[in-house]
């Protein structure tokens, strides 16, 4: 099983790990596509008022700016704990024992914008960009992406793929085609009975799924054997017409 991610914008600073190197990453395959992305941030960031305009930065962010000038030399940290918010602050890694976070660095990718899909507990620096930015030099993201990182999913050996994405990331790399895979909706039933779409607690409730999932460690190679898992584990999950999985909160 291996389950997808979505970054945050928030990050934790920092970090213990030495400098961010490719070749440490998950997905090595997209070293080529990593060192393109890092190359033009860093080469933006030498313009302080260019990259605060790329990156759509207030003047109380413009301190982004030097932290991705400093992308190649900065101290990494596992992914997993570098990212902040209501995803991650739901997951609470940190809390987690030795086993819970190996199985969190064998079965999760966060897929960034700089990196692509990272495994959970890969080195990464801090850093500021988002999907839908463009950055001088280098195609929009999602051309540059989108066809290596399916490529690259494709090849993971997979059996099954949870894809918790926001669909800003998936665009930068959609499951491909014929993998076992379920993208997952986080939905809410109103009192006049409309299901409705979330936001702040679609993350928690994705942070708590793949909490739950790194502590009981399911062996899950389908759909259905997830569906199992969730049923017994007291999640509100179930089929969607349109071929996605619905977890009501």
């Amino acid at each position: 099983m291996l389950v997808l991610l979505p970054p945050s914008e928030t990050k934790r600073a920092g970090g213990a790990g030495a400098p961010w190197d490719a070749a440490r990453l998950r997905l090595p395959q997209l070293a080529p596509q990593r060192e393109a992305v890092v190359a033009a941030l860093v080469e933006l960031s030498r313009d302080e008022d260019a990259a605060a305009k790329v990156l759509k930065l207030s003047p109380r962010q413009r301190g982004e700016v030097a932290v991705n000038a400093s992308l190649r030399s900065s101290p990494t940290m596992p992914a997993v704990d570098r990212y902040t918010g209501v995803l991650f602050d739901a997951l609470d890694a940190s809390s987690l024992d030795a086993r819970a976070r190996r199985w969190l660095g064998e079965h999760v990718l966060i897929h960034s914008a700089p990196f692509g899909p990272v495994g959970a507990l890969d080195p990464l620096p801090a850093y500021r960009l988002g999907a839908g930015a463009s950055l001088p030099g280098l195609a929009p993201l999602r051309r540059h992406w989108a066809e290596a990182v399916t490529s690259a999913l494709g090849e993971a050996d997979a059996h099954f793929v949870l894809d918790l994405r926001s669909e800003a990331y998936v665009a930068l790399g959609p499951v491909p085609q014929g993998c076992a895979s379920a993208y997952v909706r986080v939905v809410t039933t109103g009192e006049d009975g409309e299901v409705r779409a979330l936001n702040h607690f679609n993350k928690h409730a994705k942070g708590d799924l793949v909490r739950r999932l790194a502590q009981d460690r399911p062996r899950i190679a389908s759909r259905g054997a997830f569906l199992r898992w969730a049923k017994a584990a007291r999640f509100a999950v179930a089929d969607a017409e349109n071929g996605e999985l619905r977890l009501t909160v």
